[in-house]
This record gives structure tokens, C-alpha cells and sequence, in this order.
């Protein structure tokens, strides 16, 4: 009766299976990330880039929702009134992520001129 020990596959299958259920739980938190008004862009950006890594459906939409451009409107305002000469200025990590919406096919061309537009004021294109 040589061959194969089933219950070691049948413990394998289980444990792939929980690997995968919680993939499924980090894919939705990250989604719920993307769709909070009150997480930053960088946050938004990170959390599709991770989902992205993953394999799973990345959002495209999250910057068409009414009350993230408003908050969006509101920051570069704020922004354009301070007094620092360098306020203007992109982080690297905002840079990274407008390339990286370049780069990616689920990202809707409007988007992509947007990020072109930023990265070319910035210099950084």
C-alpha cells in the first residue's frame, strides 16, 4: 500500500484554503480603504498598489466619489494659502504613485492624463 498519505494533502488543503480566506479579508480592508473619505491618498494609493500585487480588482473609481474631491479641492487650496515657498512640492511618495497610475491597465485614461499633468508640473516626467 506505498503511495500517497492523505491526511497530510487533506491538512494542505485546509491550510490553503485559510491562506486564502484571509487573502480575501486583507483584499476587503484594503477596498474599505480605498473608499474612506477619511484616509489619506497616500493611504488610497498604498492600498492599491498592495491590491494590485495581489492579483485582485483594484478600484478606479475612488477619486469620482463627490466628497473625496471636495476633501482633494480643499487640501490643494490650503496648500496654494500657506506662506512655505516649497508647499507645492510633491513628496516622492505621491510622485511614485501617479507613476505607478501610468503604468497600470485598470486605470482609466482621464486618470492617467491627470497623473501626466501632476507629474509634468512637478518635473518629474
Amino acid at each position: 500500500m506505498g503511495g500517497i498519505d492523505y491526511s497530510v494533502c487533506i491538512h494542505w488543503k485546509e491550510v490553503r484554503h485559510y491562506g486564502e480566506k484571509n487573502q480575501d479579508y486583507v483584499a476587503r480592508g484594503l477596498k474599505a480603504t480605498i473608499h474612506n473619505d477619511n484616509t489619506s491618498d497616500q493611504a488610497k494609493q498604498s492600498a492599491a498598489d498592495r491590491l494590485e500585487k495581489m492579483g485582485a480588482e483594484v478600484p478606479s473609481d475612488y477619486q469620482s466619489h463627490p466628497k473625496n474631491q471636495e476633501r482633494v479641492q480643499k487640501k490643494s487650496s490650503d496648500d496654494d494659502d500657506s506662506s512655505g515657498g516649497d508647499s507645492g512640492e510633491l513628496s516622492q511618495q505621491s510622485i511614485a504613485g501617479y507613476k505607478s497610475s501610468l503604468a497600470r491597465d485598470n486605470v482609466s485614461e482621464e486618470k492617467k492624463e491627470h497623473a501626466r499633468e501632476v507629474l509634468e508640473q512637478a518635473g518629474a516626467l
